[in-house]
């Protein structure tokens, strides 16, 4: 039970060091370098927690109570490092594109995407856990390097996946570079320029899925329209013909082939 409550301590100290580290570069910090402040915090944390009797448990109340306020950010901060923005959104255009509502529903879709992004991003989290996580837990390495190697490796994969007209703008924009080398941009200007060029690309791929279920459309339309069935609606003609499409071939595969295979450096 011990050994549980310790892991949590230090996931939750991990994550909590990688928001403080987004902070601080936003602040104007390198991406590398995890504030002191942070630092200090996190040293704290970690002597309350190796201590036993009353200050052990105040400790894990300290850490519940933090880990509860930062659910409604947390989550944000670490999707938006991730390949989740571009797979969910890409599943919600195909819904779309398909002319269904609510099937599959949204926690299916979100489910999903999250699966997906665990495949996506699995070099990525073997590499933060072999060199962050398990010699953290073993006490080799301190606080800081771990939330520093973990930055590290988030930062690759943003980068790779990140396009040099986002970052240029958002450089322009913040008044910094040139940079002697990509590993030098910070996470202040790498993080919007990664959304945005997530969100350019998932557009993207959603406009090649809309392009043959709208073809479908304007034919039903136009066969509706020949014979006079103007009070009928495209739609509901035209969408078993998109299912059968779809099913036909195997468009689920696919697009998750596709999605997996539009990522780099995951």
């Amino acid at each position: 039970m011990t050994a549980r409550l310790r892991s949590f301590g230090h996931v939750l100290m991990l994550a909590l060091g990688l928001v403080a580290l987004v902070a601080a570069s936003g602040a104007g910090a390198q991406p590398v370098a995890p504030a002191e402040g942070a630092g200090t915090l996190f040293g704290g944390l970690k002597s309350l927690a190796e201590a036993g009797g009353d200050r052990g448990a105040l400790s894990l109340s300290l850490q519940v109570l933090l880990l509860m306020s930062l659910l409604t950010v947390l989550p944000s901060v670490v999707l938006m490092m991730t390949a989740f923005l571009r797979i969910v959104i890409v599943l919600a255009i195909l819904r779309q594109a398909l002319g269904l509502q609510q099937a599959p529903p949204n926690q299916l879709l979100v489910g999903l995407a999250l699966f997906m992004t665990f495949f996506v991003m699995q070099p990525s989290i073997a590499e933060i856990n072999a060199r962050a996580v398990q010699p953290w837990a073993a006490d080799s390495i301190p606080a800081e390097v771990a939330i520093a190697r973990t930055g590290d490796v988030l930062h690759g994969f943003m980068l790779a996946n990140t396009r040099t007209t986002d970052l240029k703008l958002f450089a322009d924009m913040a008044g910094a570079g040139p940079f002697a080398s990509p590993r030098e941009v910070p996470m202040r200007i790498l993080l919007p320029a990664f959304a945005t060029s997530e969100l350019k690309t998932a557009f993207q791929i959603g406009v090649l899925l809309f392009l043959p279920f709208l073809v479908i459309d304007l034919v039903v339309a136009s066969v509706l329209m020949a014979l006079g069935m103007m009070m009928v609606s495209p739609i509901m003609i035209a969408l078993p013909f998109k299912l059968m499409l779809f099913v036909a071939v195997d468009g689920w595969s696919l697009v998750m082939a596709s999605l997996a295979a539009s990522f780099a450096g995951g």
